[in-house]
């Protein structure tokens, strides 16, 4: 008997998989069933290399791919490395090399480590988010977004990261804390570039209801867009100290509420600390330093902490008041940091007997509380709805009916409202693909541009990308609000595309979540080296062939980065003309997380697992069936090095029961029903992606298997195909022993030169199960004495009662009991047991 040589038997068949192009799919015309486009989110190449968090992804993706491949499908499985971005560069930063030649160190091991784990890729179509060929495409799709209105560029107070010297948008500021090093967030004024995700906040909120998605992260994004129905209500703001109201200038404030029934109970207003009405001077305040001050502490708040803050902080504005437009009564006006600029208006209108945090502030302050909303005791917190009070005409009417009724009223408007924000797409950093926007001060002068209200921008032409990131030696960041790029002037100085004047590119890059927002396009431009391009038409043919995605797995930690802006992008690119479909993912799942005997893995606790040291010494097959033994794939589970233990005996025992050839002889029906169960239940629990309940059920087989001594060929094929998407190389191997008949048969149509091939297993049709194989032809019956269990046997179905308990009486170990005595009573109950009574 052979030993199984996994070491050399691996290394053979991922050279043959790839030399013979064995997992790449036909694009121009789908085998079989036709395609299935089965993708693993992006992985960004960390210095250290794979950690067994990736091992775990990639190999449930992969499974399910190998799975979908045998069921009749041309499955296009890609991979590549979204290398730019701030992890690689600190990381350079760190070892003091330069992010360029790192990338080259990083992607060598990656990739040779992706190899070696067997995963079924599509190798020729890989691409790298850092190369030139592939950031030209974000550029272009940079400009496509500012050609259509969607790009823009503005000063704003944004999320900016002290230690990596950056700005963040929103959903990489949560918490307070950077999702990058977890350094405390801090509010800076900058000039930065947006995309308009929030034209879309409608549309994105909706298609959640048509998208097989995991639950968690459809809840993610919904509260993340976080939609609210309300209205729009102004405010007349007067000089105090002017008691002529006819002299008082035409002062307004806008504010936005869900609760303009309780407009009645509103006795103060609050402004945000970045309102305009602040920063532009636009009211009379007499305390203005004051305010100034109070606003400067503000800002180096986070938002949660200005949120959770449970010790309300704020200034009156003195020398203006508010006119409450329902009762017309003077209310004051206060900045306080509880009250978020990006939400509404940044202004509220305060009701404190009906919102918890407007009571907070108005305790601390002594200011009034009206109850408006009959529900609970008078000027104490109600929260909820019920008939109005103390509401003037509007008295007695349901909470509900008044929202509209008192809008109109007033003149408010009802709005609709989003939580959502444009998506920050600046970024001050060396390693990313260059903004491609150009500024010319001789044409902002003039009033030209592209954009009418933002003069002395132009587009970088499309013959001019990419726009290439030049080599800069001192690429760190300077903290100054500007990229590294703006300390190269052969970089930035450039001439207009319009007016030829002498001109400054965009220093700024663009966030790496812009790269894999359309990777899964790149994929399939990356087919013939990048010939086909977008808005090409045979490339737009082969969109509709191959898009959307079928099968998208990743992490649900993406929820609300790329998850939602993937999303957004397809639909702008949609409204462009340029693909046919809005949803890229139509069917999405989350695989779970992996800890290490109990605990989360850190580097600090020195339990991080080095996927390579467990393949080394139990091989890829073992390493790949252990992961998804370990507890349902989107749940994840717990890794213990002994586990792994039983997986690679379960191999070993595979290979033996094989290379022995016990097998190809047996017709046995009970092991024949077995076999069929075992197909049903592998092949429903891949489709669930319940890999662990799949290889359990595969354990149950084999023993059944060694516990007759043989199996039938047609069992011993049926079997090898439902171990090959977890054991990729141990069924390949085992195959080419015993079951490739046809060696000679050319791989397949795409092989034109007529070069011989061979006839791999994970080509092979996937075994069905046939229902009537499933029935039971057979009973196993419990035989007791007295009550007590002492013996079991089958016995055929369509048994009589007689039968079973003359058989039951016959049995040796009974008769022994029974002594020779004669039953007084026989008790049997149908299908289950006898119990003879002696």
């Amino acid at each position: 008997m052979k030993k199984y040589d996994f070491p050399a038997i691996e290394e053979k068949w991922t050279k043959r998989w790839r030399d013979e192009k064995v997992y790449e799919p036909d694009f121009s015309s789908p085998r079989g069933k036709g395609k299935f486009y089965n993708l693993m989110m992006f992985p960004y190449p960390s210095a250290e290399g794979l950690h067994v968090g990736n091992m775990y992804a990639f190999t449930g993706s992969d499974i399910y791919g190998r799975f979908m491949r045998m069921r009749g499908y041309d499955v296009f499985e890609p991979i590549g490395l979204d290398g730019f971005g701030i992890h690689s560069e600190n990381y350079a930063l760190k070892i003091g090399t330069h992010p360029a030649a790192q990338a080259e160190v990083s992607e060598k091991r990656f990739y040779k480590q992706l190899e070696i784990v067997g995963n079924g890729f599509a190798w020729e179509e890989r691409l790298e988010t850092y190369k030139p060929e592939y950031y030209k495409w974000t550029q272009w799709i940079f400009t496509e977004m500012w050609r259509q209105g969607l790009a823009y560029r503005k000063k704003q107070a944004v999320n900016w990261c002290p230690s990596c010297k950056t700005v963040l948008s929103d959903e990489q500021a949560e918490r307070g804390a950077c999702e990058r090093c977890g350094s405390g967030v801090e509010k800076k004024d900058l000039e930065q570039w947006f995309f308009r995700i929030t034209k879309y906040a409608d549309k994105l909120l909706k298609n959640i209801e048509t998208i097989d998605w995991s639950e968690k992260v459809k809840i993610a994004q919904r509260n993340w867009i976080g939609r609210s129905e309300g209205a729009k209500i102004k405010f007349k703001i007067q000089n105090s100290n002017l008691k002529d109201e006819s002299q008082n200038p035409k002062y307004e404030l806008e504010v936005f509420t869900t609760r303009p029934d309780t407009l009645f109970g509103a006795t103060y207003l609050v402004i945000s600390p970045e309102h305009d009405a602040i920063s532009n001077f636009q009211f009379p305040i007499s305390n203005r330093e004051e305010v100034e001050e109070y606003v400067a502490n503000a800002k180096k708040k986070s938002d949660e902490e200005r949120i959770e803050n449970k010790e309300k902080t704020g200034i009156e504005l003195k020398g203006i008041k508010a006119i409450n437009p329902a009762n017309k009564e003077e209310i004051p006006v206060f900045v306080a940091d509880y009250v978020l600029s990006g939400y509404g208006t940044g202004a509220i209108m305060a009701v404190p007997a009906h919102d918890k945090r407007d009571l907070e502030f108005a305790e601390k302050f002594g200011l009034g509380v009206v109850s408006v909303i009959l529900g609970g005791e008078e000027n104490a917190l109600y929260e909820g709805s019920g008939p109005l009070m103390n509401s003037g005409a509007f008295d007695g009417m349901d909470s509900e009916e008044a929202k509209k009724k008192i809008t109109e009223f007033v003149g408010g408007e009802t709005h609709t409202q989003f939580r959502l924000r444009d998506w920050l797409i600046s970024r001050q950093r060396y390693w990313g693909p260059p903004i491609p926007m150009v500024y010319c001060d001789a044409c902002a002068k003039e009033g030209r541009g592209e954009q009418k209200e933002m003069p002395g921008w132009y587009a970088v032409p499309e013959s001019q990308l990419p726009v290439v990131l030049p080599q800069v030696e001192d690429f760190r960041p300077k903290g100054t609000g500007e990229s590294p790029l703006a300390s190269d002037e052969s970089f930035y100085k450039t001439t207009c595309p319009a007016c030829g004047s002498d001109a400054r590119r965009e220093t700024d890059v663009s966030d790496t979540f812009l790269d894999s927002a359309w990777y899964y396009i790149g994929y399939l431009m990356r087919f013939e080296n990048w010939k086909l391009e977008i808005g090409n038409s045979s490339f737009a043919e082969r969109m509709k062939l191959w898009l959307p995605v079928d099968m998208y797995i990743g992490g649900a930690e993406h929820s609300v980065l790329h998850l939602l802006y993937v999303r957004f992008l397809a639909m702008a690119l949609k409204d462009a003309g340029l693909i046919s479909f809005e949803e890229p993912f139509p069917k999405f799942r989350a695989h779970g997380l992996l800890v290490k005997d109990g605990a989360k893995m850190s580097k600090s606790k020195g339990n991080v697992i080095n996927p390579d040291e467990y393949v080394k010494e139990f091989g890829a097959d073992a390493f790949r069936m252990y992961l998804m033994f370990l507890a349902p794939f989107e749940q994840g589970g717990d890794f213990r090095d002994q586990g792994i233990l039983g997986v690679s005996r379960f191999l070993d025992r595979i290979w033996k029961f094989y290379d022995r050839k016990t097998w190809g002889t047996s017709d046995d029906a009970s092991l024949e029903r077995a076999l069929h169960k075992t197909i049903k239940k592998v092949t429903e629990d891949i489709e669930n992606l319940q890999y662990n309940t799949a290889i359990s059920a595969c354990m149950i087989f084999l023993n059944e298997c060694e516990a007759k001594g043989t199996m039938s060929e047609s069992q011993a094929r049926a079997f090898l195909k439902l171990i090959a998407p977890f054991a990729p190389f141990l069924a390949e191997e085992i195959w080419s022993r015993f079951f490739d008949n046809e060696k000679s048969r050319i791989l397949d149509s795409r092989d034109e030169s007529g070069q011989k091939g061979f006839h791999s297993i994970h080509r092979e049709a996937w075994p069905t199960y046939d229902a009537s194989k499933l029935i039971e032809e057979t009973l196993v019956i419990v035989v007791q004495t007295n009550g007590k269990v002492r013996d079991q046997f089958e016995i055929s179905l369509t048994a009589t009662q007689k039968e079973i308990e003359e058989k039951a009486l016959a049995s040796e170990r009974v008769r022994a009991f029974l002594g020779g005595n004669a039953p007084k009573k026989i008790i049997y109950v149908p299908g289950r047991l006898v119990n003879i009574v002696f």
